[in-house]
């Protein structure tokens, strides 16, 4: 680690004054920031706390919205919602490990837009709209690509904006030691439409499989998906896995998440 400025505001207003510093960087659980400072690959001069923010904190429902405060954790989000959106409690309660769900933040999470995160594949699913202190960003136009949102420089996630489904699930095959997704699939049923989000699979990140949308709009059974397939073009290929087991794990979890949320 390196010498820096720690400070630690009282109100939003004051973690945004203190970001103007072009070397400021904030903090929210930290579990990503903070092995990036370990290693030297980024040396702000000043870290700006959130965790402690009422303005980022808390979990409210209204009107079939749910609102979740970008510094809530994800053992809070696991814990308070389970009644209230199952799919998503079950992905928070699934993130990492108890010391990660306890200090990580579903902000955090959706401004690193890590290729194998899980509430990506859960925002872009649900509809959700992505909250700033400066405007409001719908999950389709937020996610750029690997580790890039289209937050600005001076922006911070405030809340973001959960439209309940009618179902959901999502299913993680998770790789054991890092305990991120090898792949994920999140299913949502909305009135008149399917939205199923990917995860950890693609080389330019999370993403929406639109042709299994049609399909499971018309047929929402797992047996819609039997005629589809997923091109292995462009799926990550490591040591963990070939572009084809990604693309067919794509398939499979499709399948599982629909019949899963098609018992609720």
């Amino acid at each position: 680690m390196y010498d820096f400025e720690f400070i630690k505001p009282a109100s939003l207003d004051e973690a945004l004054a203190a970001l103007e510093d072009e070397d400021a960087q904030a903090l929210a659980g930290g579990q990503t920031l903070i092995p990036t400072l370990r290693q030297r690959l980024a040396m702000p001069t000043t870290l700006v706390s959130l965790r402690e923010l009422p303005e980022l904190r808390g979990v409210t429902v209204e009107d079939g919205i749910l609102t979740l405060g970008a510094a809530t954790t994800h053992a809070q989000i696991a814990r308070d919602i389970a009644e209230i959106y199952p799919a998503l409690a079950s992905l928070a309660s699934k993130v990492g490990d108890p010391s990660v769900r306890t200090l990580g933040t579903i902000g955090g999470s959706l401004a690193n837009n890590d290729p194998s995160a899980c509430y990506p594949a859960a925002a872009l699913a649900s509809k959700a709209t992505v909250i700033t202190n400066q405007r409001e960003i719908a999950a389709d136009a937020f996610f750029e690509g690997l580790f890039t949102t289209a937050l600005e420089p001076e922006e911070l996630i405030v809340s973001i904006r959960f439209p309940i489904p009618s179902a959901g699930s999502y299913q993680k095959f998770r790789q054991p030691a890092s305990r991120f997704p090898l792949t994920g699939v999140f299913v949502a049923r909305h009135e008149n439409e399917v939205h199923i989000a990917v995860t950890g699979a693609s080389e330019d990140g999370v993403y929406r499989w639109q042709e299994a949308e049609d399909a499971l709009a018309a047929d929402f059974t797992p047996e819609a998906v039997d005629p589809l397939t997923v091109s292995p073009e462009g799926m990550i290929s490591d040591m963990h896995g070939t572009p084809e087991y990604r693309a067919n794990l794509v398939k499979v979890l499709t399948q599982r998440g629909v019949g899963e949320a098609g018992r609720v």
